[in-house]
């Protein structure tokens, strides 16, 4: 069910991707090799993360939330609910996380981004975390860029085509800890309950080898998303399903919980378009009406605290 696709070998000859409008037809989900974000980058990431998440509680609550509804800094153990975001009432889900945003404020952004998106991410007071956090984030951005080229020309597109609505991303990137379940999960209570993401893409960056993820097949059964050492695994976002008419999935996945699982860590970074960038299905039709990338966003966001 999951394909991998090189994408040095695509940049050494970007005529053909037509494999990548195949998988995003069925299944919305890509393992990306030949990526070229350096080792070290990952690693001295992974390190920070890794730091950051072994504090005590009540560390980490020095970087919390201030507020409900503030998009950065740290959310505790079941404090959110994803599976809210498709209508369904569930536990809370057994996950800790770590939000961050932009690096840098466009000088035009406007009051309601402001407000959200380019609100300060909240550092913690960890030596190397800021630098590896950002070094990350900038290799993302970078990579998401060189995806989004390949996803034009699978459209059919020119490979700068979607340039002039990425200029300036309102991209977040979030580090996920679940901690090791404690016997029997309640009733409906996922790792990370079943969702779709809503921007254009994300790259998830899963601990090597581990097990938990689960995207659903369109038979309607749930298939093991594999977590290799050398590759990323992409998704496309409801944005972008929106923005292709449907051509291409937004696919629903979770984390599954099962008793007595051992930790898990895993790197998300959701790639969104400019705040302003308005959306309008790629065929013409009016299957879905335009929605601002930025307001689209905010409403999907507030939609999953628990």
């Amino acid at each position: 069910m999951f394909e991998r696709f090189d994408l040095a070998a695509f940049e050494a000859d970007s005529t053909d991707a037509t494999a990548v409008d195949r998988i995003c037809r069925e299944t919305g989900f890509l393992i990306l090799q030949g990526h070229g974000v350096p080792q070290q980058v990952i690693a001295d990431m992974q390190a920070a993360v890794t730091a950051f998440f072994a504090q005590d509680a009540a560390a980490k609550e020095q970087v919390r939330a201030p507020y409900p509804g503030y998009p950065y800094g740290y959310i505790g153990p079941q404090m959110e609910a994803l599976a809210a975001s498709q209508g369904e009432e569930t536990p809370p889900d057994l996950k800790e996380s770590f939000n961050g945003g932009p690096l840098r404020v466009p000088a035009n952004a406007s009051a309601d981004a402001l407000a959200f998106c380019y609100q300060p991410t909240l550092w913690p007071d960890l030596p190397g975390f800021r630098p590896a956090w950002e070094a990350y984030y900038a290799a993302m951005e970078d990579l998401a860029t060189r995806v989004m080229r390949v996803f034009a020309v699978a459209l059919g597109k020119a490979p700068d085509f979607f340039a002039p609505y990425i200029g300036e991303p309102i991209s977040a990137l979030r580090a996920l800890h679940y901690p090791p379940t404690q016997g029997v999960p309640l009733d409906n209570q996922q790792r990370a309950g079943a969702h779709t993401d809503y921007g254009s893409l994300t790259i998830l960056l899963p601990q090597p080898g581990s097990q938990g993820l689960e995207a659903r097949a369109p038979n309607g059964d749930w298939v093991a998303v594999p977590a290799p050492a050398d590759a990323f695994v992409i998704n496309i976002g409801d944005l972008m399903a929106r923005w292709t008419a449907d051509r291409w999935v937004s696919t629903l996945h979770r984390v599954v919980a099962k008793p007595h699982q051992p930790a898990r860590q895993s790197l998300a970074f959701f790639h969104q378009p400019d705040w302003d960038a308005e959306i309008v299905p790629l065929d013409g039709s009016d299957s879905y009406a335009p929605v601002r990338s930025g307001p689209y966003l905010m409403d999907k966001f507030k939609s999953t605290g628990a």
